[in-house]
């Protein structure tokens, strides 16, 4: 994959957890939602989806299960926001701009006065 390109910023412990977080949401995270809007939204695949970034948050900011510490404290720190909340966004989106139709051309008729 290409975000193991990066594990050199990702690893470093002397890059500031802000900078990594900004990283993971201009990088990383669109790479793990690409094609998101058509995904099946089951239960499973969003927990599956979620569980597969909280274990790379856990692990850019260097802790381990045997280290408790919670969900939120970690995307607080790294500045993170949940990824249900993306894939809601994207799907929002993408129904957005489905529900405006396609544009026609020579639809419009132009009043003669």
């Amino acid at each position: 994959m290409k975000w193991r390109q990066a594990l050199g910023i990702l690893y470093d412990k002397r890059v500031p957890f802000k900078l990594k977080g900004k990283f993971y949401r201009t990088a990383i995270r669109p790479a793990m939602l690409y094609g998101a809007e058509c995904w099946l939204t089951k239960r499973g695949n969003v927990q599956q989806t979620s569980v597969m970034e909280m274990r790379m948050l856990c692990w850019i900011c260097g802790h381990t299960r045997r280290d408790r510490v919670r969900n939120e404290d970690i995307s607080d720190r790294l500045g993170v926001a949940p990824i249900e909340e993306k894939l809601i966004q994207h799907r929002l989106r993408w129904l957005d701009m489905s529900n405006e139709g396609p544009v026609r051309s020579g639809t419009l008729r132009r009043d003669s006065n």
